[in-house]
């Protein structure tokens, strides 16, 4: 089969082994694949990734081998390995976690030096992951389930109590994610913050009430101005909150993932604030604890989504409740996976490249 693979630090198409499945799994035909930051981080910052998953107790990928990424992927049944169900019936679209269940455990797809992603024209899943994509919705849709997924867990660990005003910083693919869980959650106003305009308008259209763009306004100025309390509140508030500003608490999901950004918004949030970190940063960067510490602010840290919380992203596209066909901003086959990578380091041209292997 063709695929597109990541060979000495390069994106090149090749061919491969057909994939076979092993007992419990799935042959699919992959249909679709989104293209993800972490993709574009992997690329350029794979020997990281190695260092950090072994620091972490995880397989690493060895370098010295192929590699296809692909984790945002919508398949076709084509058979069934012994040992199986067969629930759905070949043809069925499906989706799946980016996983596979094997007799050493857990395996990732998408990162692995055995088991390829979706930048190729087929795959093997485990039939239990399976997830049967309802109510006709186009595979290249029923792809974006993933991104959303991420989102939807990020805003599910922030802890949202009730009447947090959110920012958003970052409007890329995750920031777009949580915005529309945000939306979902019923959390308003949503203030989102990016330097492109065409990220800025797809952040309006998802659910962000007010849009910042930092060259003209300041994010965190911009959030308090939306989140003072009423002179009720204010009033009510104990003595020692009288000497603090009146403001309602924040809630800031950082999306961005760049060396400097995590210090700016400690710069930038009002005390008590809870920090999301959604966006991945491949560096080593710094921060300053003392600001922290001075404002008590508190910082979560996510990483993917649940399988219940990924099912749920896959019924929320489907029933329309985000609009995953305003991400989509071009589809390409293997041979365009290379220029797509570099495309989508222009915001202003590409959010979200769909891989259609068999384009």
């Amino acid at each position: 089969m063709r695929a597109a693979i990541f060979r000495n630090g390069e994106i090149v198409v090749d061919r491969m082994a057909d994939p076979k499945p092993g007992p419990g799994q799935v042959l699919v035909k992959t249909l679709a694949c989104g293209i993800c930051g972490s993709d574009l981080h992997a690329r350029q910052h794979a020997p990281r990734m190695v260092e950090m998953a072994r620091k972490t107790g995880r397989t690493p990928m060895d370098l010295s081998r192929d590699v296809v990424f692909g984790h945002e992927f919508c398949c076709e049944i084509i058979d069934y390995a012994p040992g199986t169900e067969r629930k759905f019936k070949p043809g069925t679209h499906v989706c799946s976690l980016p996983a596979l269940v094997t007799p050493e455990g857990i395996k990732g797809i998408g990162y692995s030096n055995d088991f390829v992603g979706g930048y190729a024209e087929q795959m093997v899943l485990s039939e239990p992951l399976l997830l049967e994509v309802p109510n006709g919705l186009a595979p290249e849709h029923a792809a974006l389930t993933e991104p959303l997924a991420v989102g939807v867990h990020a805003v599910a660990k922030a802890n949202i109590r009730g009447g947090e005003v959110p920012l958003v910083i970052g409007c890329g693919p995750v920031g777009l994610a949580v915005i529309a869980a945000l939306k979902i959650k019923g959390l308003h106003p949503i203030v989102a913050a990016d330097y492109s305009p065409a990220r800025r308008a797809l952040a309006a259209k998802l659910g962000a009430d007010i849009v910042v763009d930092p060259r003209v306004s300041q994010p965190y100025a911009t959030w308090a101005e939306h989140a003072q309390v009423s002179d009720a509140e204010k009033a009510a508030r104990p003595p020692f909150q009288a000497m603090l500003p009146a403001l309602k608490p924040a809630i800031i999901f950082e999306c961005v993932g760049v060396p400097g950004l995590l210090q700016q918004v400690f710069e930038g949030a009002p005390r008590d604030a809870r920090i999301v970190v959604v966006g991945v940063c491949m560096e080593t960067d710094k921060s300053e604890p003392m600001l922290g510490i001075m404002k008590e602010l508190n910082v979560q840290y996510v990483l993917g989504y649940t399988p219940d919380e990924f099912a749920g992203s896959l019924r929320l596209i489907a029933e329309g409740q985000v609009d995953a066909a305003a991400m989509v901003t071009a589809e390409v086959g293997i041979d365009g996976v290379a220029r797509a990578f570099a495309d989508l380091a222009n915001p202003e041209v590409h959010t979200k490249i769909i891989v259609q292997p068999w384009r």
